[in-house]
């Protein structure tokens, strides 16, 4: 800068030119102190916090492109899982309801074979109570035979027997028809 001033006062030429432009080494060198002292106040107190403050919202900005990162992975992890709760699910549906099916087809079986055992045993009851009127009727048929004989027989024999013989003959058909 010194070498500046030298030269300046050197030459007249230069001193016309600088004094055209309005340039005056006193003023110059107040303005390049003047500028210094600025240039160190605003780095002190404007330029770093500045600084930090780009620092800190570049860092914010890094933790949030990290944060929405780790949320579209935890989003594709969730619809992942939630694809396989579902498909978990439906396959427990299906087997829920194979099972209903099964157990449908085995009730099913079961009241159809409790319907045959009932009708076999309505059946059995049936011709056991058929066989027992049967039986009944054969031993009233039995009796009316047995009395019509005999009113048949006390009719023929009335006339030929005597008492004795009647009621030997009439014991004798009671004990038969007994038998």
């Amino acid at each position: 800068m010194t070498s500046l001033l030298l030269a300046a006062a050197e030459g007249d030429a230069t001193n016309d030119l600088l004094k055209q432009f309005g340039w005056e080494p006193r003023l110059f060198i107040s303005q390049v102190i003047l500028f210094v002292v600025v240039a160190i106040v605003l780095s002190k107190f404007a330029y770093k916090p500045l600084l930090a403050m780009l620092e800190q919202r570049k860092r914010q900005i890094e933790e949030g492109i990290e944060n929405a990162e780790k949320t579209r992975k935890e989003l594709a992890n969730a619809q992942i899982k939630a694809q396989e709760i579902l498909t978990t699910a439906g396959l427990q549906a299906n087997k829920v309801v194979e099972e209903a099916r099964a157990a449908a087809a085995s009730e099913r079986e079961k009241s159809r074979q409790q319907a045959v055992a009932d009708a076999q045993d309505i059946i059995a009851k049936t011709r056991a109570a058929g066989e027992a009127e049967l039986n009944l009727l054969r031993t009233e048929l039995r009796r009316e035979f047995g009395r019509l004989v005999v009113d048949a027989s006390t009719r023929v024999t009335s006339k030929i027997l005597t008492d004795a013989d009647r009621n030997r003959l009439a014991e004798d058909a009671t004990r038969e028809l007994a038998a």
